[in-house]
């Protein structure tokens, strides 16, 4: 992976950021609704999200890589500001929810971090981040999916939750900050960019 470079924001909003419990609480409701009893069921799921993952970025980016670099930094108001500030938001929080689970990796500190100023290298850390996550879930068993872990959040503060329920937060936090940058597309004038249903890459595959 190319070398991370931190590069602060001065959007200035990041204390507004929803809160870590607040995340955790919602991801706890998505995944007992998802548990219908079997374990076995876990692995099978988030292997098909990390799939989806790589997909819907793959999209995403199809179409970033497209924009001239005027559009592509444009501020149209969006919590990160620009496509270019979201694309960036979302992979810093996969790197830290990486570095949580796995104890490797870069972990940027803050969540506005722009960790790669110029596409090209931004979107060949997007691809190793997706087959790392795809090779995670892979090398997980059944049964690891229970297990009670504990990690700290950038404040430090300390955290103990089933595993299932961080990764749905994992997944759950791309595809809302995906949306964002779905509808950033729009504001600067991409009249339909392609769609990133779960769905559509279902049928896809079938």
């Amino acid at each position: 992976m190319p070398r991370l470079r931190y590069l602060p924001s001065n959007h200035g909003r990041a204390s507004n950021y929803p809160s870590n419990r607040a995340l955790a609480c919602g991801s706890q409701r998505t995944t007992r609704a998802l548990d219908d009893g079997g374990k076995e069921h876990m692995k099978t799921h988030f292997a098909m999200m990390a799939g989806y993952n790589a997909w819907a970025n793959g999209r995403l980016y199809g179409i970033a890589r497209q924009l001239p670099d005027e559009q592509y930094r444009r501020d149209v108001g969006a919590y990160f500001k620009s496509l270019h500030g979201t694309l960036n938001h979302i992979l810093v929080a996969d790197l830290i929810w990486m570095h949580r689970l796995t104890d490797a990796g870069d972990q940027p500190k803050h969540l506005d971090a722009i960790v790669f100023d110029d596409l090209p290298s931004l979107w060949a850390a997007r691809q190793q981040m997706d087959q790392r996550i795809i090779s995670y879930v892979e090398g997980l068993s059944d049964a690891q999916f229970e297990e009670m872990w504990s990690y700290r959040t950038l404040n430090g503060t300390s955290w103990k939750q089933r595993r299932r329920e961080t990764h749905a937060h994992l997944f759950n936090h791309q595809t809302h900050h995906r949306a964002q940058a779905h509808a950033i597309l729009t504001m600067i004038g991409i009249s339909e960019p392609p769609g990133l249903d779960l769905l559509f890459m279902q049928r896809e595959r079938s």
